[in-house]
């Protein structure tokens, strides 16, 4: 099979057509902080349709990985960072060209635009074989690229590009200035005017002097004056700038699209590798996780949520990492403990690990081995819609309502804090028959919960609990453990901190 995409390997995987929304669950995850970081910088690129696009084979995310990690290598790394330099330069000229406003000077920067096309093609040839790239991406795209400098449509646009440039090169022409009067002939074997003047100051020279001559910037536009002597320069040899004009015109759509997608897609890798650089700057562990379609086991050690800790380490702060796992037919995890100790954190970054893992991007974690889900759903706290005239409670219900219809065995689905709004004893019911139902889709969940009830559901469930220092109970530590869920010892650690337990209730009364 030839090469298709540097990010895609098969149609089957993509590009999207048309425009691809924002996921539902982007915002309660806050993916859309990660994406807007990510590609922050790489306007040009248009890369937001990449980062929600998400795969759904094994072997997708697979050849991912195997490009990112020859990117990874400096020597490679480097070829396309200079391969993308000079096509972006390429992309300037060509808009020169069009916003230019005289004929023959917007003709030359199309010119110009092709020559470093083809320059760019050539070198980005030598260096990607030089370096001996082992990815199915880079290698299949490596060959194709070779294939096509060789093909007609490419040596023939070198070779107009090389006539035509010896051809301007050629042009030779004397500018005679009289008062207000310019007057263009054919070059007859002049002397050089500007040399004959630097000769004559050149006796004044007293050894080297520092220089005080004014920098002249050269401006891509041309005055009324430069485009006349053009013009008549045109009128006296003619063939060059006939040729100029039909060379535009006969290589209108010289940017080939494979290359064009080429030059877009890698700039997906590029920019996310950028963003979790600062992460990595301060001892955070990423790793590129073993997916699967077929097995429901996890695990993933040392993880954290990406958004939260890109903003700790551009602080200098420290980020709280935690490991979690699912075995045999465990499917939930069902978080509890007190409030403010990184529950709602450990279910974003839940969340956030599968939505990358579907991009084949390195995750958060030193390792992880992670379920390929088919979509993820999200379902956080809002504040009532004055709108709509739904209760928060009725909110909860129609939203959560929707996750379960639409969820399939290969979703995901992240709940924090639902039913909040209710009493304990109808927050209880609800969320029995909610997880009920995920249990019987066989769905992977994370839900963070007051209800301590709900880690007691059967084998499906697991319990997991956010620790607190056990000096002082009143203080966080950010982690979450497996293990049953105790609430009754954190309100007794609570009570004996504040004097507040019935012995020395009883002790206080006495006295």
């Amino acid at each position: 099979m030839g090469f298709h995409s540097i990010l895609f390997e098969t149609p089957e995987d993509g590009p999207p057509a048309g425009e691809v929304r924002e996921p539902e669950c982007f915002g309660d995850l806050n993916l859309d902080q990660i994406e807007q970081k990510v590609t922050q910088g790489y306007d040009e690129y248009n890369l937001t349709p990449y980062f929600r696009a998400a795969l759904n084979r094994e072997s997708a995310v697979r050849y991912r990985h195997d490009v990112m990690r020859d990117l990874g290598r400096h020597e490679i790394s480097r070829c396309i960072h200079t391969f993308a330099q000079s096509m972006r330069k390429m992309r300037t000229a060509l808009a020169q060209a069009e916003k230019l406003y005289y004929r023959r000077q917007k003709q030359w920067w199309f010119l110009e635009a092709a020559s470093r096309y083809c320059d760019a093609l050539r070198t980005l040839e030598t260096t990607l074989q030089a370096v001996h790239p082992s990815s199915a991406g880079l290698r299949e795209f490596s060959a194709w690229l070779s294939g096509y400098l060789r093909g007609e449509v490419f040596i023939g646009l070198q070779r107009d590009v090389v006539d035509l440039q010896t051809a301007l090169e050629a042009v030779r022409y004397a500018v005679h200035i009289h008062g207000n009067a310019v007057t263009v002939l054919n070059y007859g074997g002049e002397s050089d005017y500007s040399a004959y003047v630097a000769g004559l100051f050149e006796r004044f020279k007293q050894g080297d002097v520092k220089d005080h001559s004014v920098e002249l910037k050269e401006w891509p536009e041309m005055n009324h004056v430069e485009a006349q002597i053009l013009d008549y320069v045109a009128a006296l040899q003619p063939r060059p700038f006939a040729m100029l004009a039909s060379f535009r015109l006969n290589h209108t759509g010289f940017l080939d699209a494979t290359l064009a997608s080429f030059d877009r897609e890698v700039q997906f890798y590029i920019a996310y590798d950028a963003y979790i650089q600062i992460c990595r700057e301060q001892g955070l562990p990423f790793c590129y996780p073993m997916v699967s379609s077929s097995s429901k086991a996890e695990r993933c050690d040392d993880t954290f949520d990406l958004a939260l800790a890109h903003k700790l380490c551009g602080d200098k702060l420290p980020v709280v990492r935690n490991d979690f796992w699912l075995e045999r037919s465990e499917r939930i995890i069902v978080v509890s403990g007190p409030n403010n100790g990184g529950k709602t954190t450990f279910a974003r970054a839940f969340g956030q690990l599968h939505h990358l893992a579907r991009l084949g991007c390195p995750v958060p974690g030193s390792e992880a081995h992670l379920y390929l889900c088919d979509q993820i759903f999200a379902h956080f706290e809002r504040e009532e819609n004055t709108k709509d005239m739904r209760g928060k409670l009725q909110d909860d219900l129609t939203r959560m309502h929707a996750i379960v219809a639409r969820a399939t065995p290969r979703s995901v689905i992240v709940m924090n804090e639902i039913f909040s709004s209710t009493t304990l004893a109808d927050a209880l019911f609800l969320c029995r028959q909610i997880i009920k139902r995920i249990m019987e889709r066989d769905a992977l969940c994370v839900c963070v919960t007051f209800v301590e009830e709900l880690t007691r559901l059967g084998a499906q469930t697991v319990s997991m609990v956010s620790e607190i220092c056990p000096a002082n109970p009143a203080a966080r530590t950010f982690r979450i453990r497996r293990k049953a869920a105790d609430g009754r010892a954190y309100a007794n650690a609570v009570a004996e901190q504040y004097g507040l337990t019935h012995e020395r209730l009883k002790e206080r009364l006495a006295s």
